[in-house]
C-alpha cells in the first residue's frame, strides 16, 4: 500500500502577487479595478472640496485679483474643473498607492515593501513641484506676460476666469511631474532598463533642457531662469547617485 503523497500537486499555481507573474488578462482586470478605485477617491476627493470651494477659488486667484467670465457657462464649468483638480489632490495618495502596485507587479514580496516608501515620497515630492511653480514660476510668469500689456496705451489687462485657471494648470501641474523624476529614475534603475553609465551620458543634455524650459516658462531674467533649472538638475542627480551607489548598477 503506497504512502500518501504530502507534496503539493505540481500544477498548483503560485499566487499571482508571491511570484510577480500575471497574464494579460489578469493585468487588465487589476489595471480596471485601480482605475475605478482610483476614480471613487477622486469623486469623494471632490465632495470634500465642494464644501471650500470659495476658499480655494479665492486663494487661487490672489496673484491677479478680481476675474470675470464671458461666457454664460464658463464660471460653472470652471468651479467644477477646480473641484475636480482639488479632488484629485486630496486623492493623490491613493491615486499614487495604486499606481506603484500596478507598475511594480515584478518586484519580489520583500521588493514590495519599498512601496511604504515610494507612495509617500511620490505624494511629497508632487507637492513640492506644485509649490515651488505656484508660488516661484506662476507669480513671474504672470508679470512677464501682463508686461506686454502694460506697455501699451490701447490694451488693458482683463483675465477671464476660465483661462486663468488653465493657465495656472498649465504652469503648476507639470511641475508636479517633474519633481517625480528621482523616484522614475530609481524604480527604472531597479528594474535594469537604466543604468548610471546610461544616466551619466545623457545628463548633458538634462543640463541643457533644464535651462531651456527655465527660458521658455520664465522672464529674460537670468536668476529666475537658473532658479528654474537647477531644481531639475539636482532631482536628476539624487536619482544617478541613488542607482550608481546604492543600487550599484
Amino acid at each position: 500500500m503506497s504512502e500518501p503523497d504530502n507534496k503539493p500537486a505540481q500544477d498548483e499555481q503560485v499566487p499571482a502577487e508571491d511570484d510577480g507573474t500575471m497574464s494579460l488578462t489578469a493585468h487588465l482586470e487589476e489595471l480596471r479595478s485601480r482605475i475605478i478605485k482610483s476614480l471613487l477617491a477622486i469623486a469623494f476627493g471632490s465632495c470634500v472640496a465642494y464644501l471650500f470651494l470659495d476658499e480655494i477659488t479665492a486663494y487661487l486667484t490672489l496673484p491677479v485679483g478680481k476675474l470675470y467670465y464671458m461666457r454664460p457657462g464658463e464660471a460653472f464649468f470652471t468651479y467644477l474643473k477646480i473641484d475636480i483638480a482639488a479632488g484629485f489632490l486630496i486623492a493623490l495618495p491613493i491615486i499614487f498607492y495604486h499606481a506603484w502596485r500596478f507598475f511594480l507587479p515584478a518586484l519580489t514580496r520583500g521588493e514590495r515593501a519599498v512601496l511604504g516608501i515610494l507612495v509617500p515620497s511620490s505624494v511629497a515630492l508632487f507637492f513640492m513641484g506644485l509649490a515651488f511653480s505656484f508660488f516661484l514660476i506662476l507669480p513671474v510668469a504672470l508679470k512677464f506676460f501682463m508686461g506686454f500689456g502694460e506697455e501699451s496705451e490701447n490694451l488693458q489687462t482683463l483675465f477671464s476666469f476660465g483661462s486663468y485657471f488653465e493657465f495656472v494648470i498649465l504652469f503648476v501641474l507639470p511641475f508636479g511631474f517633474v519633481f517625480e523624476l528621482p523616484l522614475v529614475i530609481i524604480v527604472l534603475g531597479k528594474l535594469g532598463i537604466l543604468t548610471s553609465e546610461k544616466l551619466g551620458k545623457y545628463r548633458r543634455y538634462v543640463f541643457f533642457f533644464s535651462f531651456v524650459i527655465g527660458a521658455l516658462v520664465t522672464s529674460p531674467d537670468v536668476i529666475t531662469q537658473v532658479a528654474v533649472a537647477i531644481p531639475v538638475i539636482l532631482l536628476y542627480e539624487v536619482g544617478y547617485l541613488v542607482v550608481k551607489y546604492i543600487l550599484r548598477r
